[in-house]
């Protein structure tokens, strides 16, 4: 974890409001770090229905083949996160620490090992002692409480240099509903869901299949919409939670997503989702500058997509925006290289609502000064309009730094 907090980091953050049907309580388990939190516990009340999305790795961690085996319930009484160490690589060991786990959860919560969820991050490869939790998971099953989502979002974090939180509340019926997140996530994010950890809350009543694909549609444009370095992780995993307290104060039950009186609570829940994501890219590892890429007048939304991330994966346009330059030939050679449709001849290039390239060709009224001085801004947006059609597309990535190689030099010293 950075001593440094990141210039991007947000400047202003939000109050997070207690939910009803969740607690909290962190510790320090010595998993890795020292005199720092990092193990999370949260207590969800019985009937919390539970849905997942995770990382299309083939090499997952055993926390993500544990989740994705218990889905199938539809069911969570508790979250147990650690950081420090993803058990990830670590053979017949890693799924037995995950079992003790999952074990000594259950027991000190009185509910059974199917209705917890797991997840680890850290470094890959060393296997995780589970027994470190005995003790640990009890004393915080007596201490949990509501409210505390920072001290939550700070016990995951890794290599970020700010914890990330997020929270919504929104009308459902005859009452209001909350929706609460929190992230972690710096480096080896690439979209193949969910491209870091992440964790969403809300008392509203939602049956598990609903959440399901609520959750499944929201990270396309969200979490899946987000790279710093083009690495996916072995243990990316985007757990949403839902423990239906409003119900009592008149909130109507979501069965299915497309429901009319579904329409602003899914709205609110990407809107948690969206502003998460957003703040994993402004914490990148040694990032300086926010990147926004919009490649516009593409066959499809997918091919606009494979362009975006073909433009934001790029180490060449990712270092050249490092020292704010605004060379857009590496935004062209990007293009060229995703292998979706492209004509030279009508391809645009903006850099911060400055056109710099227009019809195979540098603009006719280029300004190299005016455009140094946009690049000197924190938020930099590419633009990309191809001519062929009407599909559109946006992702987020970071700059690419010195930071960012002394940061992953020594990542296990």
């Amino acid at each position: 974890m950075s001593s440094a907090v990141s210039p991007l980091a947000p400047t202003e953050v939000p109050d997070m409001p207690a939910l009803a049907g969740v607690r909290l309580a962190t510790a320090a388990a010595g998993i890795r770090y020292k005199n720092r939190t990092d193990v999370l516990l949260a207590l969800l009340d019985p009937g919390t229905t539970v849905a997942g999305v995770f990382t299309k790795s083939k090499c997952p961690s055993a926390p993500v083949e544990w989740c994705r085996a218990k889905l199938k319930g539809g069911k969570a009484r508790a979250l147990v996160v650690n950081s420090g160490n993803a058990n990830a690589f670590t053979g017949k060991t890693g799924k037995q620490s995950t079992a003790l786990t999952a074990s000594i959860a259950a027991k000190a919560l009185g509910c059974k090992q199917d209705e917890i969820f797991l997840a680890s991050t850290g470094v890959i490869g060393e296997p995780l002692d589970a027994t470190k939790f005995d003790g640990v998971l009890e004393g915080l099953a007596g201490t949990a409480e509501a409210g505390d989502w920072m001290g939550a979002a700070r016990a995951i974090m890794t290599t970020d240099t700010f914890p990330k939180v997020a929270t919504a509340t929104v009308k459902l019926g005859k009452a209001k509903v909350t929706i609460n997140g929190m992230a972690k996530g710096a480096g080896m994010i690439a979209p193949d869901m969910a491209t870091m950890l992440s964790f969403i809350f809300t008392d509203a009543p939602i049956t598990a299949p609903a959440l399901q694909a609520l959750l499944k549609a929201g990270v396309e444009d969200t979490f899946n919409a987000v790279t710093i370095d083009g690495d996916t992780s072995t243990s990316d995993t985007l757990l949403a939670f839902a423990t239906g307290a409003a119900a009592a104060k008149g909130a109507t039950k979501i069965s299915r997503i497309s429901d009319p009186n579904a329409k602003a609570f899914v709205k609110a829940f990407n809107a948690v989702l969206a502003d998460l994501a957003e703040q994993v890219a402004r914490d990148g590892e040694g990032a300086r500058k926010l990147v926004e890429i919009i490649v516009e007048g593409a066959k499809s939304k997918p091919s606009a997509r494979k362009i975006a991330m073909s433009i934001a994966n790029s180490p060449l346009v990712k270092t050249a925006i490092a020292g704010e330059d605004a060379n857009w030939g590496r935004v062209v050679m990007a293009v060229g290289k995703a292998g979706e449709p492209a004509d030279r001849d009508k391809l645009s290039i903006s850099f911060n609502g400055i056109r710099v390239a227009s019809k195979g060709a540098r603009d006719p009224s280029y300004d190299e000064k005016e455009v140094s001085e946009a690049m000197k801004a924190q938020t930099i947006q590419i633009k990309v309009a191809l001519g062929l059609g009407k599909g559109r597309d946006r992702v987020l990535t970071c700059d690419l730094t010195k930071e960012y190689v002394a940061i992953n030099g020594d990542y296990r010293s």
